[in-house]
């Protein structure tokens, strides 16, 4: 399944930001826990968190596949996401929705829990690459998660989707970031979570690419490296 990184060709690394970097899990969790508490959201119907969480894990996890996919924009993300988790428990209300959608939105970007090893791993790697984020999370809140984690002191650019006018797996977006960090795709490398996205997407642009699969989820995609612990960098970069 692992090929090779070919470690003293490349000038830059492209990182994923949810899920790679920024504990997406861990800080969604604790933003809804509040929520749930200050909307009080069980006398309204919604039997206990658990069920709110694994709720919201379901239904966030199919409206992104949607977005990946191009079968539906950022908005419906912001419009859907809460609704179709409060009907689950027959507890819809529209200005809750909104209200739900809109907190969870600015408050989830506060949180600060990264994914294990991240600041060594960068520490480590910015002193011999250039660094760059790319993401397809939404333009106004990319920062308040760097900045939650103090991330930003690593990296030379953020590139959201919004920013490029393509989003991850489209060439585009990664034609975009070489640009910006003017260097070729063999001097690149890609590392992420989502083998459509941040996989297939550097794959397409002839990318080198990391998979990171801290799960150990199976699956039978062709990558250049697999790795289950961002520490495992140090040995192949």
């Amino acid at each position: 399944m692992n090929n090779s990184l070919k470690k003293d060709q490349y000038r830059c690394i492209f990182f994923d930001l949810d899920h790679t970097l920024w504990d997406y899990e861990t800080n969604s969790r604790e933003t809804l826990h509040e929520l749930f508490s200050t909307h009080k959201l069980k006398e309204k119907g919604v039997t206990d968190f658990e069920s709110f969480f694994q709720t919201f894990k379901r239904v966030n996890t199919a409206l992104w596949e949607l977005y990946d996919h191009g079968k539906i924009g950022s908005e419906v993300i912001r419009e859907e996401r809460f609704k179709q988790i409060l009907q689950v428990f027959s507890a819809y209300e529209k200005k809750l929705s909104d209200e739900l959608s809109t907190e969870y939105l600015f408050e989830c970007p506060k949180k600060g829990s990264l994914m294990p090893h991240t600041h060594e791993i960068l520490r480590y790697l910015a002193g011999q690459y250039k660094l760059s984020i790319i993401t397809n999370g939404f333009e106004e809140i990319q920062n308040m998660k760097l900045t939650s984690g103090n991330l930003h002191q690593y990296f030379d650019h953020v590139i959201t989707s919004q920013k490029a006018g393509h989003k991850k797996p489209a060439p585009q977006i990664f034609e975009y970031s070489l640009l910006q960090n003017k260097v070729a795709a063999h001097e690149a490398v890609m590392i992420g979570d989502n083998l459509l996205t941040d996989i297939a997407g550097a794959r397409k642009s002839s990318i080198a690419h990391v998979f990171y699969n801290p799960d150990k989820n199976p699956h039978n995609e062709q990558v250049t490296l697999e790795i289950e612990s961002l520490q495992q960098l140090c040995s192949y970069l």
